[in-house]
């Protein structure tokens, strides 16, 4: 028997045991099986591994999307996590060719995959809070948000899951540098029900532009008996 003479179903459940390289393949030998690759059904999860699979044409966006992962784990991301007034101009270079890869994917996930449930980014540097509300207004069943090593995301994101997350059962901002306790704390008021996780976060350094570093340094040095305050650390 051919391949083309199984029923859609039985492609279907061959298509699924395919990674997204040996799908894309299989769909350009014939038009039937193109249109089986096409098929909603066959793309529930997508996960990632590089920035650079983001570009490919080896998958597909729709609504029958419900987990969507993103994992970098390259040593860029190192790059990525630097302070911007601090990056070389090699790494700003580095750094240039896939500041809005992210963005810009998850954009099309905000108008393509209203019925996602879970997401989770981690290394994504050039994440933005803008980026992520948008993707808790469209996503209106998202019960589940994992954010690791994002530097770009902040407060913002948590007040954005406060006014928008409806139906967010879990987030984590695990190694998420400029997520506050004062944030944390204030998103756990707000959404007591909130499965909450926040590893180190508020232990982090923050970001802060070169001037309000000097201030900041200056006004410690200045303060008459001044004491170490320890950062705010467990669960939220």
């Amino acid at each position: 028997m051919h391949i083309t003479q199984l029923n859609r179903e039985c492609l279907l459940c061959l298509f699924s045991f395919l990674d997204k390289d040996s799908r894309r393949s299989l769909s350009r030998t014939c038009s039937q099986l193109r249109d089986v690759f096409e098929d909603p059904t066959l793309w529930p999860l997508l996960h990632f591994h590089s920035l650079a699979e983001l570009k490919k044409d080896n998958f597909r966006l729709s609504p029958a999307l419900r987990s969507l992962s993103i994992c970098w784990h390259s040593s860029r991301v190192q790059v990525c996590s630097i302070e911007d007034w601090l990056k070389s101009a090699l790494q700003r270079s580095i750094c240039s060719q896939h500041e809005s890869l992210v963005n810009d994917f998850l954009l099309q996930v905000c108008n393509r995959c209203p019925n996602l449930t879970s997401v989770t980014l981690s290394g994504c540097g050039h994440v933005t809070d803008d980026c992520l509300a948008r993707l808790l207004l469209s996503c209106p069943r998202l019960r589940t948000l994992r954010l690791e090593n994002c530097a770009r995301v902040t407060n913002r994101t948590l007040a954005a899951v406060a006014a928008h997350g409806r139906a967010l059962q879990t987030l984590h901002v695990d190694f998420c540098r400029n997520v506050s306790a004062a944030g944390l704390l204030g998103l756990r008021a707000a959404c007591p029900n909130l499965r909450l996780s926040a590893e180190r976060s508020a232990a982090m350094i923050p970001d802060q532009p070169p001037r309000a570093r000097v201030c900041a340094a200056s006004a410690f040095s200045a303060a008459p008996g001044r004491q170490s305050v320890p950062h705010p650390t467990g669960s939220y």
